[in-house]
């Protein structure tokens, strides 16, 4: 328990610190949000292109992979790139609206199959 009670005040006197080494401005900015809701020593965020899918690939890896695979399609271009690309980061991101064009481009090829129309 004293182990904590240490810790926690070390850890005031380092935030105490680093307040007081900062310019005034910056200064003046934490004390408008509330400097005990401010922690200068937090975790950062991870990085939006760290998510991965269910897969565990990064929309990067995804991406690349299907575009290697669709390299002598004779539709491959930049804006068929751009996309995938787009989707790939929709879908990843579990945005609905990307979730729904991927809903509808499924449902419509089982259409097509169902009815005997062969598919581009």
């Amino acid at each position: 328990m004293q182990n904590r009670i240490d810790k926690k005040a070390d850890e005031e006197k380092r935030k105490k610190l680093l307040f007081d080494a900062m310019a005034e401005k910056r200064q003046k900015y934490i004390l408008k949000k509330g400097y005990d809701k401010w922690d200068p020593f937090q975790e950062p965020k991870d990085p939006i292109d760290i998510r991965k899918d269910k897969t565990k690939r990064t929309s990067q890896m995804l991406i690349r992979e299907f575009l290697q695979s669709r390299a002598n399609d004779k539709n491959y271009n930049n804006s068929y790139a751009r996309g995938a690309l787009e989707l790939c980061l929709g879908i990843i991101n579990e945005e609905p609206q990307f979730q729904g064009m991927y809903d509808f481009a499924c449902w419509y090829k089982e259409l097509l199959t169902s009815e005997g129309i062969e598919i581009l």
